[in-house]
């Protein structure tokens, strides 16, 4: 370019004289004619120009000089874009919106569906939070942060004060020291109560291979949403519970629920399932307890056999 300049200086670029092609009248048009189209886009609003003028001019709506109805029927879609610019945000249009902070989180996190776990060792868990917020989701109310077992259902319930990601993490800790076996795995949704840096770190630093489930997709996390509805819903309900006398109360009710549910509740596990054509065969295990699968298990050590043995010799399930 310096050759072809002759080594001429170069000059500052700036906004070119005379390159405007469509005057103010036009635009004012534009406008109007974009309000009547119930303010679609310009690649939309493009082909329906001639057809709105025509319509609006013939009811009166409207009366057009010729160059600016030509300068209407000319331009193209980005040039309509361009020109409504300044009235869309204002005329309701809406910016698009920025990534949450979970976002950047989310991305380092693996994805596990509902057919990835493959047998998994007892201590992979998925985890989710019910919201005892009754009618109403204002204010602040208690969540009860749910653990359930893949491999053997056991299922762990936990009240959260508030929603915030330290407290969870003190309350997994609390939670992890009664479970009869190492927690191994932290699945989750995508809420940002689990997505953030807090609950990451936490993860890494106590080995807990951290994934999640796909957005949107409930069926990833089965197990727990199971335990969600036939475990806190139809025990706790749906009234609104807020204050730390209601946590204190939920926590009382969750240590004698646990070991009600763990060793006096048998569940049905599913063993597989064959699609024939448009119906899918299931089969499913014998129904069994959590504290039954977790002493059939091959992969359970006999210190975590004798720990929930003598403590089941202890329960009066009445």
């Amino acid at each position: 370019m310096r050759l072809l300049r002759a080594r001429q200086p170069s000059r500052r670029s700036g906004p070119r004289p005379g390159r405007r092609l469509y005057n103010e009248a036009v635009r004012e048009a534009l406008i109007v004619i974009w309000e009547a189209s119930d303010r679609v886009c310009g690649k939309r609003l493009r082909p329906l120009v001639p057809i709105l003028v025509e319509a609006m001019e013939r009811h009166g709506h409207l009366q057009l000089a010729p160059e600016v109805r030509a300068g209407l029927e000319a331009m193209g879609a980005a040039t309509i874009d361009r020109a409504l610019r300044e009235v869309r945000e204002p005329g309701g249009g809406r910016k698009r919106r920025n990534a949450p902070p979970s976002a950047a989180i989310r991305r380092n996190v693996p994805v596990r569906t509902f057919d990835g776990w493959d047998d998994p060792a007892p201590g992979f868990v998925e985890a989710d939070l019910v919201a005892h917020s009754g009618p109403t989701a204002k204010g602040s109310y208690v969540q009860t942060l749910t653990l359930t077992d893949i491999a053997t259902g056991w299922t762990e319930c936990a009240p959260l004060l508030v929603r915030e990601q330290k407290l969870l993490t003190e309350v997994l800790s609390e939670v992890r020291k009664r479970m009869p076996f190492t927690l191994l795995g932290f699945d989750t949704d995508n809420d940002s109560v689990f997505m953030n840096e807090t609950v990451k770190t936490y993860c890494e630093e106590a080995g807990l291979v951290f994934t999640r489930c796909r957005p949107y997709r409930k069926n990833d996390q089965a197990w727990v949403e199971q335990k969600n509805g036939a475990v806190v819903r139809r025990t706790v309900g749906y009234r609104r519970y807020e204050g730390l006398e209601a946590a204190a109360a939920l926590a009382r009710l969750y240590s004698s629920l646990r070991l009600f549910v763990n060793f006096f509740q048998p569940s049905f596990k599913l063993a597989g399932k064959a699609r024939d054509g448009a119906k899918v065969r299931k089969k499913y295990h014998p129904p069994a307890t959590p504290y039954q699968r977790l002493l059939t298990d091959t992969r359970t050590s006999e210190d975590v056999r004798r720990q929930v043995t003598a403590i089941h010799a202890t329960l009066d399930p009445v």
